[in-house]
């Protein structure tokens, strides 16, 4: 008897070794090929080589005969295929934007204690001047998606909570059955039909009422973007309202609460990380949010005097990129996808902490991970 426990490499290798044992030679030599044809085909895709065709026909051949002959090991080995494709494609765009952004990063070192620190002049000039004397900031870009963002949750946040519980514990079974659908279809509208009717009707509109110079502001842009996130929040704070357990809300309603005090005492407080997480979705789509912000705003990188003006709007991270990417040269460019960088590095850290609190509150009401 083996009492010495086995190392998660070894079970690895022993899992390996009888998966070779028990599967057809055929079946072996028809998931090599094909596993090293998707494989050279996504090389030679990336050096334009015109043997990528050949390689893909190869593998196509190979999955067409393992579909046939042994269809469920082909078809795992395929779905495994097409994830780790999947993964790898998305690591190479990562390490290309971090990449195309190195050059901003070590033009704008900067020293701090004897320390030379990539970047920190890119966050602590204020000045955004590719033309005049090539200097790059992203401080009026961060400045601005941050002001966008925290109008665009003022609005998302308040009704998609309220919304996601009217339709969750309110409105009628007829009623819901044409808002939710209503809910989709917000959600499916394109981003620059948002931004079309705020360039033409809100923007107007604000120009005049409040006697603005020019047109687009960070207050009405957050407006727009916000109406744009609402139906993210909804879909998502609805689906925990709903996943809090039907027992709680009844012993609730024994002891005598109404429908409004169960609602808020018992659904809500239940329900509170999947609704936090449903309004970090939303933050998360405010933040990326471009076309709507590029329409609307000035697209001139500076900071508005007092800081915390809502009623002028310049530029942000998304919309600066769509304007300039272009006509950017050299230098620009790569400040522009130091942009990126940051976009990409906040909205991942919000998408992390979206899933780790939908994963809290499923252990709290006891869910399934």
């Amino acid at each position: 008897m083996n009492l010495i426990p086995r190392s998660r490499a070894t079970d690895w290798i022993v899992d390996a070794r009888k998966f070779v044992d028990e599967t057809p030679t055929s079946a072996l030599v028809a998931l090599t090929i094909g596993t090293v044809s998707i494989l050279s085909s996504l090389g030679l895709f990336f050096t334009a080589s015109p043997l990528t065709s050949v390689t893909l026909l190869v593998f196509l051949v190979s999955a067409a005969y393992g579909w046939i002959r042994h269809r469920e090991l082909t078809a795992r080995a395929v779905t495994m295929a097409m994830t780790a494709s999947m993964i790898l494609i998305l690591a190479l765009i990562v390490v290309f934007i971090f990449v195309e952004a190195w050059p901003a990063f070590d033009v704008a070192r900067a020293e701090v204690f004897g320390i030379s620190v990539p970047g920190l002049r890119l966050f602590v000039q204020t000045e955004w001047a590719p033309r005049a004397a090539e200097r790059y900031s992203l401080v009026p870009l961060i400045h601005g998606t941050v002001m966008v963002t925290l109008v665009a949750t003022l609005v998302a946040g308040p009704l998609g909570v309220a919304s996601a519980l009217f339709v969750s514990e309110i409105a009628p079974a007829a009623v819901r059955e044409v808002v939710k659908p209503g809910i989709e279809i917000l959600a499916g509208i394109p981003s620059i039909v948002y931004g079309f009717i705020g360039f033409t009707i809100i923007s107007p509109w604000a120009s005049e009422q409040f006697d603005l110079v020019g047109q687009g502001t960070y207050l009405f842009v957050g407006a727009v973007v916000g109406l744009m996130a609402l139906p993210t929040v909804v879909s998502v704070a609805e689906d925990a309202l709903n996943s809090v357990p039907e027992s709680m809300k009844d012993g609730s309603l024994a002891l005598g609460t109404t429908d409004w005090q169960t609602m808020t005492t018992i659904t809500l407080p239940a329900a509170f990380s999947g609704v936090s997480a449903a309004v970090l979705l939303g933050v998360g789509r405010a933040i990326g949010e471009t076309m709507a912000a590029t329409v609307m705003l000035r697209n001139s990188p500076q900071l508005p005097e007092p800081l915390y003006n809502v009623f002028y709007g310049y530029d942000t991270l998304t919309s600066a990129i769509a304007a300039q990417y272009g006509e950017a040269t050299a230098d620009q460019l790569s400040a522009l996808f130091a942009a990126g960088v940051v976009l990409f590095i906040t909205v991942m850290f919000l998408s992390i902490g979206s899933q780790l609190i939908e994963r809290r509150m499923k252990r709290q009401l006891g869910g399934h991970e």
